[in-house]
């Protein structure tokens, strides 16, 4: 059975929702009406990360949210407050945008792979976490932007992970124009893996999330470390870096059972770690 945590909304704990079903455990946004990426959400979601990424039992994270907005991003209001002071707010600026990074990083860094399940909006920072997930399904009513050129504020930090999720002048194009594009254009320039109707949304992530934590979860930490760790380098070097991973998952207990598994015709049983 699913455990279900419901903290109360004045708690920090409360803006992010908890269940966890066998070893997939799913986050969701509980910051209505637009799920915005306060200070006190952004403390919830990475002491909620920290925790799955320390628990074994997790093998997956699905990151949901509530409403019809997936996120707005950061909270304008809030940071807005922060111009009457003495340095006209750039000491709270500083410590917003570099709190987001940081979860982004974490989110990055995640042993487990992190799945954005969206429906509805995902803007600004929103967007920018759906493009930090490693992967991402949407319903097709749902949409995406970087619309800060809107109000005279370049989406800079969004620009970090939708550039390295969209093709660079589909990227270019989000941030240049700052207009909402729809869940099959998102798609297409490589910010969804998938469009699902909303019926259907929690279903086919499930599925997703059920397939991949079936795997060996050792593989899937080494896996997705360096695939972060290869991206951004020069062909040579990444395969030298694939070579020396390739080489060390070789050599773990998890291959060894996979590998015998699969000559014996039997289904493996995982270790881990």
């Amino acid at each position: 059975m699913a455990d279900v945590v419901h903290l109360r909304k004045e708690d920090a704990g409360g803006l992010v929702l908890k269940e966890q079903t066998g070893a997939v455990l799913r986050l969701t946004l509980n910051n209505p009406p637009a799920n915005v990426l306060s200070i006190a959400l952004m403390e919830a979601l990475s002491a909620a990360l920290d925790a799955a990424a320390a628990d074994g039992a997790v093998r997956v994270v699905v990151l949901a949210s509530t409403g019809n907005i997936f996120s707005a991003g950061h909270d304008l209001k809030e940071m807005t407050a922060h111009r009457s002071d003495a340095d006209n707010g750039g000491a709270f600026f500083e410590k917003t945008l570099r709190m987001c990074a940081d979860l982004m990083l974490k989110i990055a860094g995640l042993p487990q792979p992190v799945i954005a399940e969206i429906d509805g909006l995902a803007t600004a920072a929103g967007c920018q976490l759906v493009a930090t997930a490693d992967l991402a399904i949407c319903t097709d009513t749902s949409t995406f932007c970087t619309p800060g050129v809107n109000i005279g504020l370049f989406c800079s930090t969004p620009m970090v992970a939708v550039t390295r999720a969209a093709h660079p002048k589909q990227a270019m194009e989000m941030l240049l124009t700052g207009e909402t594009i729809d869940a099959s254009t998102a798609k297409d320039f490589g910010l969804v893996n998938r469009i699902v109707p909303k019926q259907y949304l929690r279903q086919v992530v499930d599925k997703y999330a059920a397939v991949i934590a079936s795997k060996s979860p050792e593989a899937l930490k080494i896996g997705k470390a360096a695939y972060r760790a290869q991206a951004g380098l020069p062909l040579p070097e990444a395969y030298d870096k694939a070579v020396s991973v390739m080489v060390d998952n070789m050599l773990r207990d998890d291959a060894k059972e996979g590998i015998g598994a699969f000559l014996g015709k039997r289904m493996p049983e995982w270790k881990g770690e």
